[in-house]
């Protein structure tokens, strides 16, 4: 089966949510937050919505559901950023421009995990013709370890993703299809997989990490910008990520499987758990 016949039944799914908009996400911004990510197979993807139809409202973007986000990621030209995350380093950055094309905005973004596990994330609004303007450069240096200088931009990386919010706690969950890669003069696209990532102000409860577990999927992904350089410079070392780049391909390969056993179109209902 073609991925494109779950996006279908993904954007049907989606129209039933309750929406909110950008003004009533303000109250769960997260900006300094835990998360975890989940790599699903796009094929159980239409189901797990189908069961999260109740607890959670979707974001609305000028009419749309799936918003188009593209991401200009910056590293140093020794891919510093990089290898800070494959050697594990407890305290590290990304720095991405980021627009959100559906409601026409951008900013520099700047992301710190930090040595406790929190990811705190500032951001300052500006245009893409102008990275990096004196007022970008200063937000860098304040936030960062980096100068304008130091970084150039590095990779590309296109995608259309869901938000959605939870009816009755503070929680965010995104979820990120149709990922494209560019970098190294190289494009490469993952359109059998889903990246889900649930953010909340304390590591706790939740009713879509229930439903995962529900489908066998377990905790674990690697940040799109690692897999992105991993995907388009294909000798770089990624040690600390072989297990989770191994647990990708085995989600590929489930969808693969899936796809030859089905040959006929399923009802949502009737699709097979992981």
């Amino acid at each position: 089966m073609n991925p494109a016949f779950y996006i279908e039944e993904i954007k049907v799914i989606t129209s039933k949510f309750e929406k909110i908009d950008l003004k009533q996400m303000d109250g769960v911004s997260l900006m300094n937050r835990v998360d975890v990510k989940y790599i699903i197979p796009i094929h159980l993807l239409p189901q797990i919505l189908e069961e999260a139809l109740p607890l959670y409202r979707i974001l609305e973007v000028k009419g749309e559901r799936l918003s188009a986000y593209e991401s200009r990621y910056f590293d140093t030209q020794q891919l510093e950023l990089y290898h800070h995350h494959q050697s594990g380093r407890g305290s590290r950055y990304k720095i991405r421009f980021r627009t959100y094309l559906n409601s026409s905005l951008s900013f520099l973004e700047i992301k710190h995990k930090n040595n406790k596990g929190r990811t705190i994330k500032k951001r300052i609004e500006g245009s893409p013709d102008e990275v990096f303007s004196p007022q970008m450069s200063q937000f860098l240096e304040k936030t960062s370890p980096y100068r304008p200088y130091d970084i150039q931009e590095n990779l590309g990386v296109n995608y259309r993703r869901m938000t959605f919010v939870n009816r009755t706690s503070p929680e965010r969950l995104t979820i990120d299809i149709n990922l494209q890669f560019q970098g190294n003069n190289q494009e490469v696209n993952f359109p059998k997989i889903a990246i889900a990532e649930v953010k909340q102000e304390q590591l706790g409860s939740s009713p879509i990490i229930d439903i995962f577990r529900k489908y066998n999927l377990r905790e674990g992904s690697i940040s799109k910008y690692c897999l992105g350089v991993i995907s388009t410079q294909p000798t770089i070392k990624y040690n600390r990520f072989k297990s989770k780049y191994l647990h990708l391909q085995k989600t590929i390969n489930q969808y693969d499987l899936f796809t030859i056993n089905n040959t006929f179109i399923p009802h949502p209902s009737e699709y097979s758990m992981a």
